[in-house]
């Protein structure tokens, strides 16, 4: 009789996520921290005014490019995983576990990073107060970190975490409403930043950015700051790079659209499309939120040398008490959505590697309540608890982390596609030279950020980038040496 007996079927993720879901995933992973925080940190010295607006749109048409990529290859493997899966089916298992690994650190990054920020963001907001600076404390890098903004990070990472595990539907519900929120408070701040009086197009100047390191040691102040501006064709260049040259990382999140392939309730036709949209909302959000905190300070120089918080400081100029408001409730939605839509990636994708063999078991099991990857959701959370620990200087690291392995999963979804339209014929002129272009772009990343060129400054990664990256390549041979005898080429 019990051999007679029907196995129970596993549990299956849950088809619950609606186009709106998904541009909302999409865009709440693009729109993360940096959008507001980077303007003073990375953006304004780095490439100034005009050389973060050129390196955006031009990173954003070349996501654009490569989105006609994903779009074709998601009909063809509609299973969560995305690049692995494209990857696996075109170049075989090592390549696929190559790519599976550096995407898994593109996206789980991005958790431990928005995190990190809930601290900056409660120093910028709270004033004098300092409400979360309570408790043991300890210092990394020149940083403190203290008790109450470790605790509150974790917390919101378990909330979040545990939403993820209850079910698809909710955590999209909640992500559309903090993605829409986001969209308000950027369209606000842009429009107070084009008709407010306060804001001076003066105040844009070095346009290109300035030798922030060379500055500070000369204890340099505004009107001395021409003397320290990227310029010449060599400086220019450098300084569109050094914005250019991260782009995988400020636009990752539209390629999460793929993990949640099986979790679609509409036609994959519309991928392109919701692909598209996020990365313009993206593009406008980060030149918008950098133009408006330059404009409203005219010495924003020396406000980035003392590492204030400008987009903050020029909110606040232009609109009182109520541009604070706004940018804490912006921050916040960016923050929170970024969370909540990599830690759905990055389950999926581990979720997807492990029934493919490439990741131990317990990863590739779904929860038979609430149909999610519950296992692989726990551990992305665990590993995300690091961020608070580490502190807002692993900030900078992480972003490294993530553009390499953005990088490398564009690379192979576009360079997936070439072998995917020679194999079925059914590829247009259009979409091979999109697909062409996209994997040469993949490439220019990889080197840009892995290889100093001399010459150009800012734009490869940094010692400690290097050693994490060092580390994540040790882990990586572990688990392929361990789990390489189960991979399998096809799984249902």
């Amino acid at each position: 009789m019990s051999g007679n007996q029907i196995k129970k079927p596993e549990a299956a993720l849950q088809r619950s996520l609606s186009p709106m879901h998904v541009w909302a995933i999409a865009f709440g992973c693009v729109i993360g921290w940096g959008s507001f925080i980077n303007p003073g940190k990375k953006f304004l010295p780095n490439s100034g005014v005009a050389g973060t607006a050129l390196a955006m749109i031009l990173g954003a048409l070349v996501m654009i490019i490569i989105a006609f990529s994903y779009a074709y290859m998601v009909p063809k493997y509609p299973k969560a995983g995305g690049e692995f899966t494209f990857t696996k089916m075109c170049f075989g298992r090592d390549a696929a576990f190559v790519c599976g690994w550096f995407l898994v650190v593109a996206y789980l990054t991005n958790v431990p990073m928005n995190s990190t920020a809930i601290g900056l963001i409660f120093d910028g907001l709270d004033g004098p107060a300092d409400v979360l600076k309570w408790g043991f404390h300890y210092t990394i890098a020149g940083f403190d970190i203290y008790a109450g903004e470790m605790l509150l990070a974790m917390a919101i990472l378990i909330l979040f975490g545990w939403l993820n595990i209850v079910g698809v539907k909710k955590a999209g519900f909640v992500q559309t409403i903090l993605s829409s929120l986001l969209v308000i408070c950027a369209f606000t701040l842009c429009v107070a930043g084009v008709v407010s009086a306060k804001a001076n197009g003066i105040n844009m100047q070095p346009i290109w950015g300035f030798d922030k390191e060379a500055a500070i040691a000369a204890n340099a102040v505004t009107y001395e700051i021409s003397s320290y501006a990227h310029t010449g064709t060599a400086g220019i260049f450098s300084a569109i790079l050094a914005t250019f040259a991260i782009a995988p990382w400020a636009y990752v999140g539209f390629d999460a659209i793929p993990q949640a392939a099986e979790e679609f309730n509409f036609s994959y036709k519309k991928v392109s499309f919701i692909m598209i949209i996020a990365i313009v909302f993206g593009c406008f959000v980060y030149i918008s939120n950098n133009t408006v905190a330059a404009a409203a300070l005219e010495n924003w120089p020396e406000r980035v040398m003392a590492g204030d918080w400008v987009l903050l400081i020029a909110a606040e100029e232009l609109l009182g008490t109520f541009g604070k408001v706004l940018i804490g409730v912006g921050v916040s939605c960016a923050v929170l959505s970024g969370i909540m839509g990599f830690y759905l990636a990055s389950s999926r994708l581990m979720y997807s590697m492990s029934r493919a063999g490439y990741l131990p078991k317990s990863f590739g099991k779904v929860d038979g309540k609430y149909g999610t990857p519950k296992n692989a959701i726990i551990f992305c959370m665990v590993i995300s608890l690091s961020g608070p620990i580490l502190g807002r200087e692993a900030l900078g690291w992480f972003v490294d982390m993530s553009a390499i392995g953005a990088s490398i999963g564009y690379f192979f979804t576009c360079a997936s596609t070439l072998v995917t339209v020679k194999r079925d014929g059914d590829g247009t002129a259009f979409l091979k030279a999109m697909a062409v272009t996209g994997t040469l772009f993949g490439i220019i990343f990889m080197i840009l950020q892995l290889i100093p060129i001399p010459g150009l400054s800012g734009v490869h990664f940094g010692r400690e980038s290097y050693v994490m990256l060092a580390v994540w390549i040790m882990i990586g041979l572990v688990f392929y040496i361990k789990e390489r005898k189960n991979f399998r080429k096809e799984y249902k």
